[in-house]
């Protein structure tokens, strides 16, 4: 069956339809008949993966239903039909609520004009009283909010950047310096797409981050590639390397908490092993502090 377009991109933002089409149909394509105890016929299949007659009948939809919706028609459908099809293609749970939001969107309270996100100030005060543990905040499209000494020290000192570049994503890949700080850059820049896409997900109407993403798209190729792969993560826990120019490799276990106040803003913290040489190493940034740093003795926050 041929491949149907959505409907062209709406201004100001990214047009949900499209993006709901695409993330099924990059989702089918990845799986082989075999992955779902379907015979192969090898070079007969003329589609990647399996084909939506396939999908549809794993997840005990027609084949008209399924069809609709991966054209990106998801009206009127049922949480009910969506389990069924995310059983059927296998998806994580971040994957799940990504079709979910698309499906189904959910009205978002609409921020008055011009009005820019900010931390809460007690969060700086936490963000403080984090003395020898490097710590920011983040909001929606990756973008930086808050950040303590030690963030400063290890990443870099953001208070010199305009507001507008305290951005991981431009960071991670407008910024050369960024590059060599990852040791697994590309880990990190799938990574950092991924959110951007559940972003994009949850608020497909918004108009800085279809702006983010068209120029990302146009400066970087890495980019181009890994969003039109639609993966889908949420923030969570495990391990960087950083190649730091003044101290060396770090290994750093970073934990995200989410912020339950509707925010939509996470704290996103570092830590080393005990004793280790990670631990040597930071400790030898906090004593240099800000003549290190240039950052001061306060938490700095995004005007």
């Amino acid at each position: 069956m041929d491949e149907q377009p959505a409907s062209p991109q709406e201004p100001g933002g990214l047009d949900r339809r499209a993006e709901l089409s695409e993330f099924l149909r990059t989702r089918r394509a990845r799986l082989k008949p075999e992955d779902v105890g379907l015979p192969d016929f090898g070079r007969h299949r003329r589609v990647p993966g399996l084909r939506r007659e396939e999908l549809a009948q794993l997840a005990g939809v027609s084949v008209a239903y399924y069809t609709r919706l991966e054209q990106g028609n998801g009206r009127n459908v049922s949480a009910e039909v969506l389990d069924s099809i995310a059983r059927a293609l296998r998806l994580t749970d971040a994957e799940h609520a990504h079709l979910t939001h698309l499906a189904k969107p959910k009205q978002h309270k609409k921020k008055p004009a011009g009005r820019t996100e900010q931390a809460r100030a007690s969060l700086g005060q936490l963000l403080v009283s984090l003395e020898n543990v490097p710590a920011y905040v983040t909001g929606r499209r990756t973008d930086i909010l808050a950040w303590n000494p030690m963030a400063a020290a290890v990443f870099g000192d953001w208070a010199e950047l305009p507001a507008q570049e305290r951005n991981w994503a431009r960071l991670v890949f407008l910024k050369p310096e960024y590059r060599e700080l990852f040791v697994e850059w590309d880990q990190k820049a799938s990574d950092i797409v991924s959110y951007l896409r559940m972003d994009a997900g949850c608020h497909p109407d918004d108009p800085r981050l279809s702006s983010l993403v068209g120029e990302l798209s146009v400066k970087s190729e890495e980019f181009r590639l890994l969003w039109a792969t639609h993966d889908v993560r949420e923030k969570s826990y495990g391990i960087k390397r950083l190649r730091h120019p003044l101290v060396g490799e770090l290994t750093l276990n970073f934990e995200t908490f989410t912020l339950t106040d509707g925010s939509e803003q996470s704290l996103i913290t570092y830590h080393p092993e005990p004793g280790s040489p990670s631990a040597e190493a930071l400790r030898l940034l906090a004593s240099w502090g800000a003549d290190a740093t240039k950052s001061g003795s306060t938490a700095r926050s995004a005007p």
